[in-house]
């Protein structure tokens, strides 16, 4: 099953493209709730580079890796990866309003269809807030 979440980001693409790249960024928004963070973030933004992420609860009590392999990129519009047996896009639509960034991802069997879809919604979400505020 996918699940599709996006978000409406007021900035230019470049921004919006470096932001979402560049382990400095991530490291900012990368998390889906006040209580957690990401510590660390590495990006090699090529096709069959590695990206990793560490999320941690801020309270030390749960951490955990998100890690995948870059299958497609086209700059400035699209990245496909792989992440374990699982799959994902995200899509940057430019528009008059700013870019759409839409994430399609594989569910997993672990958690609910629903908490997934709003962990990741979420997720984007802080991605818009960085962009925005960010000089």
């Amino acid at each position: 099953m996918k699940i599709t979440v996006e978000t409406l980001v007021n900035a230019p693409i470049g921004k919006v493209w470096s932001a979402y790249t560049t382990p400095a960024d991530i490291t900012q928004w990368h998390t889906a709730s006040d209580d957690w963070h990401t510590t660390k973030a590495t990006v090699d933004l090529r096709e069959g580079g590695e990206f990793s992420s560490r999320m941690e609860a801020k309270d030390g009590s749960f951490g955990f890796d998100f890690a995948g392999t870059y299958t497609r990129i086209v700059p400035l519009q699209l990245l496909e990866y792989s992440f374990g047996d699982r799959t994902g896009a995200v899509e940057f639509v430019p528009g008059a309003n700013g870019v759409r960034v839409r994430s399609t991802f594989d569910a997993e069997s672990e958690n609910p269809v629903e908490m997934q879809r709003q962990g990741w919604q979420a997720i984007l979400n802080n991605f818009a807030k960085h962009v925005e505020a960010s000089p």
